[in-house]
């Protein structure tokens, strides 16, 4: 990542704990805010993250994907209902009913994966289409089979409502997690330290294996790498599937790690912030961690401030509305776009269907 871009990531996100540590500094120690602020910004940032890896294992190979909002959306409502199926249906212990959650989250984030890829590579389809038929997709199906399950007696759980899984619980790193201050950051949940490990196995396969050298030249040069021998429509449909995995996992956080139950449009625009952090970060996994960070540091605000409400003062009374607050990661969204912190380049085939076939 770019060294001005890495400093306005730490600016911002060292303002906005700055923030939270002044107005809450009269009720709560300042070094006990910045360790809440740190880890609710990781938390938080890890369906971004998941979701811009996506948005990079994609457009590296040359497919851009408008539709990781829905893949999250979908991943999120079957995550749920197959681990609230399996706790209430089964006497499995509520690990193994999370695990299955996870899995069907992914799979289901996968096949979704899988409609977005055989209309964008296998039939050509215009891409942004492709993506948002996804989206609107993902939508009706979610919403039409949570009233089914739900509210309808002859649905899965017969109107009544379901025996919760629960959500995962935390992991602490030994002698990591009793630090002062950064202590916090080492005491996440699963997903979580799954969003980290990720960044860097992408970052890993994409710029030192063979394979990631192909995602890469399908996504810059398809007809160059179809010359010497590469499959580029199997590349980028591996690509795709590759990535609405990671966004599976992204889904499942909302519904198996953030809250143990299934809202419609839960995944409220995550989506297309991740999108946003992905050309942010200069469609590299590290540059896209960055701007997951920058982007969760502007919730996690929103989280930490309604605990400090009545400590505002009245120079800062704007704070008080959440919605104002609420308003940060998508102002953000907006500022990073506009490329005044630096342009970005795309993939010379991102979005360009030519796969070296003729």
């Amino acid at each position: 990542m770019e060294r001005r871009r890495l400093l306005f990531i730490a600016a911002i996100i060292s303002v906005l704990v700055g923030v939270a540590a002044f107005v809450g500094s009269a009720r709560v120690p300042p070094l006990q805010i910045i360790a809440s602020m740190l880890s609710t910004t990781l938390a938080v940032a890890t369906p971004l993250t998941l979701g811009a890896l996506c948005g990079v294992w994609c457009e590296r190979a040359g497919v851009v994907n408008i539709g990781i909002e829905g893949t999250m959306l979908t991943s999120a409502f079957f995550g749920w209902t197959a681990a609230t199926a399996l706790a209430t249906f089964t006497a499995a212990p509520a690990g193994l009913c999370l695990l299955g959650g996870v899995g069907a989250a992914v799979v289901s984030a996968m096949l979704v994966g899988l409609l977005l890829s055989v209309l964008a590579v296998t039939f050509r389809v215009d891409q942004i289409i492709a993506g948002v038929v996804v989206d609107l997709f993902a939508v009706g199906v979610t919403g039409f089979l949570n009233r089914q399950m739900m509210f309808e007696h002859g649905g899965l759980f017969g109107g009544v409502a379901p025996q919760s899984a629960g959500v995962m619980p935390h992991v602490r790193i030994p002698l990591l997690a009793d630090l002062p201050v950064v202590g916090p950051i080492f005491d996440q949940q699963p997903i979580a330290f799954a969003g980290l490990l990720l960044v860097a196995l992408t970052h890993f396969v994409l710029f030192f294996t063979r394979f990631g050298l192909r995602v890469r030249a399908a996504g810059e040069h398809p007809r160059a790498a179809a010359t010497v021998g590469i499959d580029v429509r199997a590349v980028r449909h591996r690509s795709v599937l590759i990535g609405s995995a990671i966004a599976g996992l992204g889904g499942a956080y909302f519904t198996l790690e953030s809250v143990p139950s299934f809202e419609p449009l839960m995944t409220n625009g995550r989506g297309f912030i991740a999108l946003a952090a992905m050309i942010f970060g200069n469609w590299t996994p590290l540059g896209a961690l960055g701007a997951a960070l920058l982007f969760g540091s502007a919730q996690a605000l929103q989280i930490n401030l309604q605990f400090f409400r009545e400590a505002i003062p009245e120079s800062l009374s704007f704070l008080q509305q959440s919605s104002i607050v609420g308003l940060l990661p998508y102002v953000l969204t907006m500022v990073v776009l506009t490329g005044v912190v630096g342009r970005t380049t795309a993939p010379a085939a991102d979005g360009n269907p030519d796969d070296g076939r003729g």
